[in-house]
């Protein structure tokens, strides 16, 4: 892996994060927690950030997000956790889930990206998994985004390249 195609890949990866952190930040307190919308606005970011963590991980064994988060999202009933999550600790697992993403495409090696991975029903190489968790973030920054032109008139701007 060249570190040309290390550097356009964190770029356009750490954009789509920045996006869902517009997102977050950009969200008013009443919409945050508005328990009779679905999707909750709180829990999509949860959702996001969740999947970002797992998907970075080298499998799903042994995979644990940092406290308070639990593996409840993997649940196949769908069981939202006890309480909404704060904007805060939403943005703390945010910064984790950049540190980890641009540690794993410094390491990227030629090797590393064509090394197999497995997630349920998920499974490709490491580059491709790179690639679909990218594209599951801005998914998902997109969809809040939208919320927040519904309920707010406003929506944050598109970010070209990560901002740090």
């Amino acid at each position: 892996m060249t570190t040309t195609w290390q550097a356009a890949l964190w770029r356009q990866f750490g954009a789509a994060i920045d996006m869902l952190e517009s997102a977050i930040l950009a969200c008013p307190d009443g919409l945050w927690s508005d328990r009779s919308r679905r999707p909750e606005f709180w829990h999509l970011v949860f959702h996001t950030l969740f999947f970002l963590d797992l998907y970075l991980s080298d499998s799903a064994e042994g995979f644990a997000p940092p406290p308070p988060f639990t593996l409840d999202e993997l649940d196949p009933a769908g069981l939202l956790p006890e309480r909404p999550y704060t904007k805060e600790e939403l943005c703390t697992y945010l910064k984790h889930g950049r540190g980890k993403c641009r540690a794993t495409i410094e390491a990227l090696t030629g090797g590393k990206a064509g090394e197999r991975r497995r997630f349920g029903s998920i499974e490709g190489s490491v580059a491709e998994l790179l690639l679909y968790n990218m594209r599951h973030v801005q998914h998902h920054a997109a969809q809040l985004n939208l919320i927040l032109r519904q309920a707010t008139d406003s929506a944050p701007r598109w970010v070209a390249r990560a901002r740090n």
